[in-house]
């Protein structure tokens, strides 16, 4: 990996912004190699490089994985004319690069990926992984044992789509739980629908192996550890 500006890695591994890493830089808070570095402009190569930051070690790495609280009334998308979305969230110099990993509708809300490594997001939203999606919906009336028969199934929806089997779980609340291993435009509110259980709230809690971390407010992210990411695509 040819050598790169200080300032660009800690940019590209962390979510601090440009100037505000510059700020630090020039504090003195960032070291390399134990040595602490005060120029923005110093050139280092990411393989052979210990750089910390507030005695922190930071960890470099070729591709980004963030775990995001989806709020409602954000498109799931990378950019748009009139509309603001989950990218906006993202510090500038991340944004460029990035992408959610499938797509929530605009008024769901939780758990969703984004990423700038294709080869995962693929991964991660191909039925062929067999990776499962849970979400839990609040509907307008409580599922009943033939709508969880149905299910498991696999439904057949107005237009004559047919949908993977898929598992649906009561709550004590009266809410559900939605397991499904692909994702149709508007799948899951397009299914309850199909059963004359209308969706009124519906919030994603689990990608895989990977639960949303309720500590995010929403619209707040963070970056995914090494096992996190594993859990997703483990089965």
């Amino acid at each position: 990996m040819p050598a790169m500006r200080l300032d660009k890695l800690l940019s590209e591994a962390t979510v601090f912004t440009r100037s505000k890493l510059k700020q630090m830089i020039k504090s003195g808070r960032v070291t390399v190699n134990g040595a602490v570095i005060t120029s923005p402009e110093h050139k280092l190569e990411p393989e052979n490089a210990r750089v910390c930051v507030d005695g922190a070690p930071v960890e470099y790495s070729r591709f980004h994985y963030f775990m995001l609280n989806k709020p409602a009334g954000l498109l799931s998308a990378t950019d748009d004319r009139k509309q603001k979305t989950v990218i906006d969230l993202f510090p500038p110099e991340l944004r460029p690069r990035l992408f959610p990993v499938g797509r929530l509708d605009k008024d769901t809300i939780g758990l969703l990926l984004v990423t700038d490594d294709g080869d995962f997001a693929h991964r991660v939203i191909s039925p062929r992984s067999e990776i499962v999606k849970t979400y839990r919906a609040v509907t307008a009336e409580p599922v009943n044992d033939g709508d969880i028969s149905a299910f498991s199934r696999g439904i057949v929806l107005a237009d004559g789509t047919k949908c993977l089997p898929a598992g649906l779980e009561k709550c004590p609340d009266g809410s559900c739980l939605v397991h499904v291993m692909e994702g149709k435009y508007h799948q899951v509110k397009r299914m309850l629908a199909s059963r004359g259980k209308p969706v009124i709230e519906l919030k994603r809690l689990q990608i895989g192996g990977l639960k949303l971390d309720e500590t995010l407010a929403e619209g707040e992210f963070r970056q995914l550890i090494e096992d996190e990411l594993c859990s997703v695509i483990k089965k």
